[in-house]
């Protein structure tokens, strides 16, 4: 298996479970991260060499991640798995999965490339590489079947993972934070890029909140071995905050806060999971966001917009991600009770749909992969 980054980690620790229920003897390695390796995966790579999101970012990375790739490859067509498992991370995963396909390797995607809203004629390179792709959301089977793509719906593991009803008062308790406090979560990302590029004006959007609302309260769950990267910009920007640095336990963050500013990511569907309102951040290298925004499918970024089909949270992205725009769409969450609660209903919507018992179902799909 390979999960690049936190997200994927955290998808893949899903998927194990369910894994090994239903192969308990299993043995499971390759790139992956801590909550992998609470079910016995043995890491051979650590998922944070793979977080890299950019096209200019990724150059400077290019040779050692290739180098990595290389390596897995020769290593796993010689020990010749009985399947291998790219867990999201299509850059990297569908060329690999494509030379171990080709050698004889049975291949499986585990989370559908976003074809729908960026880059469609990566259909074509997802057709070369995987046996089946398992989709988390309803309608890519359909997208995929168009080119002939085997592909199950198995729904998102987040939804299972996630209570319908988030313990909103136990976590709060967990961070120290009181009933009647309001409390902003701040999620700029789980890269190093995002880092650099997003946290500035999160903290600095927080200052301003700080100043408008003193009684605020702020949690900022920081991705493993980000901390070094993280504490300067804290210190420069956000010293004098009542601001809580925890060392990952965004789920605890997002139960227990009011309002989220959050970076684009599989973290907006953990928050929409959640019920919390949110306002979605995003920026990159200025030459990165001009050609990612010549390859925009749909007017959206966000996962709880793309999946609403509107724009049910709002998104500021490059210039528009502003300290002084983020701070005021906190506010607007916060100033709207009747707001909040339409937006509740929504969510809960969406959790119901996206609750399919993903571990099973997909334990199903890779054993027929197995069969064949």
């Amino acid at each position: 298996m390979v999960a690049g980054e936190a997200s994927g980690d955290l998808l893949a620790g899903l998927l194990l479970g369910g894994i090994h229920t239903r192969w308990p003897d299993a043995h499971t390695a390759g790139i992956g991260g801590p909550r992998m390796q609470q079910h016995g995966f043995q890491v051979w790579w650590p998922s944070d060499k793979l977080a890299v999101r950019g096209y200019f970012e990724v150059l400077r990375h290019y040779r050692e991640i290739a180098g990595i790739r290389r390596e897995l490859a020769e290593r796993l067509m010689a020990e010749r798995p009985d399947a291998f498992i790219g867990v999201d991370a299509p850059d990297f995963n569908l060329d690999l999965e494509t030379q171990l396909r080709r050698s004889g390797v049975k291949t499986i995607q585990f989370v559908c490339p976003s074809i729908w809203a960026w880059r469609p004629g990566r259909v074509k390179k997802i057709a070369q590489a995987a046996d089946r792709v398992l989709c988390l959301f309803p309608f890519e089977p359909e997208i995929l079947a168009r080119t002939g793509i085997a592909a199950s719906y198995v729904g998102h593991p987040l939804a299972d993972a996630i209570p319908l009803v988030p313990p909103r008062s136990a976590s709060r308790a967990s961070l120290g934070l009181g009933d009647h406090e309001t409390v902003v979560a701040v999620l700029p990302g789980s890269r190093r890029s995002e880092i650099q590029y997003i946290a500035p004006a999160f903290l600095q959007a927080c200052g301003k909140l700080a100043a408008s609302r003193p009684d605020l309260r702020f949690v900022l769950p920081v991705a493993p071995g980000l901390r070094p990267l993280l504490e300067p910009l804290v210190a420069q920007h956000a010293a004098e905050l009542p601001l809580q640095l925890l060392d990952g336990d965004s789920h605890t963050a997002l139960a227990a806060c009011d309002v989220t500013l959050i970076a684009s990511g599989t973290a907006t569907l953990e928050a929409a999971l959640f019920k919390r309102p949110m306002v979605i951040g995003y920026r990159m290298h200025p030459l990165t966001w001009q050609l990612m925004k010549r390859m925009r499918m749909q007017p959206w970024v966000g996962l709880p917009n793309i999946l609403s089909g509107e724009f049910v949270v709002p998104e500021l992205v490059q210039e528009d991600a502003t300290p002084d725009a983020l701070a005021a769409a906190v506010l607007g969450w916060l100033d709207a009770p009747a707001r909040r609660d339409t937006l509740v209903a929504r969510f809960n919507e969406l959790h119901e749909r996206l609750r399919q018992d993903t571990a099973s179902k997909a334990s199903d799909a890779i054993a027929q992969v197995l069969a064949r």
